[in-house]
């Protein structure tokens, strides 16, 4: 089992680094990370709470 753990990202960040954190922890590229945010953003809102929670929530490394 990976002992992997999800911090906000300090050099891929447009606005907190939540998006770029992600896209680490997963290893995906985080353009393909913000897209998705934008659209859950766009189907009702909820990525907009979503995010503003996980730059609270999240650590940085």
């Amino acid at each position: 089992m990976s002992n992997k753990k999800l911090y906000k990202s300090n050099s891929d960040k447009k606005l907190a680094g939540v998006c770029g954190g992600v896209a680490e922890y997963f290893d995906v590229d985080s353009t393909i990370i913000r897209l998705a945010w934008v659209l859950f953003t766009l189907a009702g809102g909820a990525g907009i709470i979503a995010y503003i929670i996980a730059a609270i929530v999240m650590p940085n490394r």
